[in-house]
């Protein structure tokens, strides 16, 4: 089974459930604005620790000057940054999305506490350092945290731009950098660069009916000590939408679960190498809701089998 049509998430999502406290992490040196919120997790390269629900940007954002739309989506930057979000994902292929989300940071004060994880989209090299300029002027930062090579375009060229970046010295030096995929393609090329390059994250599509980079990606990515950033855990919407013509299962409340998205998520950030899932929303709620399924009784290997073996067989 493979769904892809458009993105959004409809139909009604009910209350949320109740969801118990995690146990409390050592996050003394984290902004305190950031707490309480999603469960943390640690980036190998360095050990610092990031909310494991982050926010992506991909169509969501790409409102041009439409005000309305504009405002609606500061009004779920808002709500991420309350709720305990920190890393916000974008590219240069993703219209104004980036304009946006500068002017969001902006308007809510944002800018210090914010993950900047943005992406170099070109096919030339050369192009790599202009682009990186642009794109950290419309987020109107000092520096962006993480830069990455969007679906592998002249990785060669672009990772070597990148960690020059990454030794410089002062405060607007890169802190991390990595690569992306994304609808599963290119894996072994991926494969390759995660074996042979030294990188701190990859980014590929995860989901329990797209679970391919189980098999080789993510044991290696643990193997390697790379962060793992999961795009497309709805399949940009479509996976939802099917799954709601079909009743959640009663077991789904034993993981604290009383919609079908906080299971989707559950799924992923219970396996071991993910350490950020960034569903994309367009509503305050469905943002409030992905946050809070960080939360909360995760699956163990039987649950996770049993979670992906019931919705390939819808």
């Amino acid at each position: 089974m493979r769904l892809n049509t458009p993105l959004d998430r409809r139909g009604a999502i009910g209350a949320l459930g109740k969801f118990s406290t995690l146990a409390t992490l050592a996050v003394a040196a984290l902004p305190a604005e950031a707490q309480p919120g999603p469960s943390w997790r640690v980036i190998p390269s360095s050990g610092e620790r990031i909310p494991a629900v982050g926010l992506g940007s991909w169509i969501t954002f790409n409102v041009g000057r439409d005000r309305a739309l504009r405002d609606n989506s500061i009004a779920v930057m808002k709500a991420f940054f309350d709720g305990g979000g920190r890393l916000i994902d974008s590219s240069p292929m993703y219209g104004s999305s980036q304009e946006v989300i500068g002017e969001g940071l902006k308007q809510l004060g944002r800018g210090g506490s914010v993950f900047a994880a943005e992406k170099v989209w070109t096919a030339s090299g050369a192009s790599g350092p202009g682009q990186v300029e642009v794109t950290r002027g419309l987020w109107g930062l000092p520096r962006l945290d993480l830069l990455q090579v969007h679906n592998l375009l002249a990785w060669r060229e672009h990772l070597a731009t990148l960690r020059a970046m990454k030794a410089g010295a002062g405060e607007s030096a890169l802190r991390y950098i990595g690569v992306t995929t994304s609808h599963g393609r290119r894996h072994g090329e991926l494969e390759t660069i995660l074996a042979t390059e030294k990188i701190d994250f990859v980014q590929l599509t995860y989901n329990p009916v797209d679970r391919e980079v189980e098999q080789r990606l993510l044991p290696l990515a643990q193997e390697r000590g790379v962060a793992v950033i999961v795009n497309r855990p709805f399949q940009e919407g479509a996976l939802l939408r099917m799954l709601q013509r079909h009743p959640l299962p009663a077991w789904a409340a034993e993981l604290g679960c009383d919609a079908w998205a906080p299971l989707l998520l559950k799924f992923v950030l219970s396996h071991p190498a993910v350490t950020c899932v960034i569903p994309a929303t367009t509503k305050v709620a469905h943002v409030r809701q992905n946050l809070a399924a960080a939360n909360g009784r995760m699956p163990d290997a039987q649950w996770r089998a049993r979670i992906a073996s019931h919705i390939q067989s819808l």
